[in-house]
């Protein structure tokens, strides 16, 4: 079966698409290098973990 041009222009919709959501220029990004944006997201990380401890401080052990 052919699909006729269908694939080529869902490949370049989804090609205009990747370019205005590329990870450097997005909103939250402008003005900050990689490594501002390594730490910003190390940061954050961090701080989701600390909440997610319980408040005894043990580490919980995941069900395995």
């Amino acid at each position: 079966m052919t699909r006729g041009n269908q694939r080529d222009l869902a490949r370049a919709k989804n090609m205009k698409k990747a370019a205005k959501k590329s990870a450097a220029e997005q909103e939250s990004n402008k003005g900050l290098t990689l490594e501002q944006r390594k730490q910003r997201d190390a940061d954050r990380m961090r701080e989701k973990q600390s909440k997610k401890q319980p408040a005894d401080g043990k580490v919980q052990q995941g069900a395995s």
